[in-house]
């Protein structure tokens, strides 16, 4: 089991209230220092390969324009600098297509897209949980 210490986390979120909600639910999540917010997979994989210091977890809505959260995942896994870092998807919904698509990546998690604030504050505690069990 690996001991969570302070995380850096990169969220890809087109919308822009899920992803001020969401970044709002992990600034309130001791366990998150960092927190970027990006709008597509084309901005995650641009983030990613240039970064000095890369994320410790990669947070990715699915449906995203000019790059999808497929799309993206895909490139970070056949990365070697790149796919050591865990991956979780969140979305309105996980098509099973979707579903088994990610497995065969590694992807560590698939979270459904909260309705209500409550709801989105416990999505930092799930990948904390997730990712000490690593």
């Amino acid at each position: 089991m690996t001991e969570v210490k302070t995380l850096h986390i990169v969220i890809a979120e087109d919308d822009f209230d899920d992803a001020d909600i969401v970044q709002q639910s992990f600034e309130s999540n001791g366990n998150f220092t960092k927190i970027e917010l990006v709008k597509n997979g084309q901005e995650l994989l641009n983030l990613l390969r240039s970064c000095t210091s890369c994320p410790d977890v990669i947070l990715t809505d699915i449906n995203m324009p000019i790059m999808s959260g497929i799309e993206a995942l895909k490139e970070i896994y056949t990365d070697p600098a790149l796919k050591l870092i865990p991956c979780f998807v969140y979305s309105t919904s996980i098509n099973p297509t979707y579903e088994a698509q990610f497995k065969e990546l590694g992807v560590k998690g698939f979270l459904i897209k909260p309705y209500s604030f409550e709801e989105f504050d416990k999505i930092p505690s799930i990948i904390v949980e997730v990712l000490s069990a690593l």
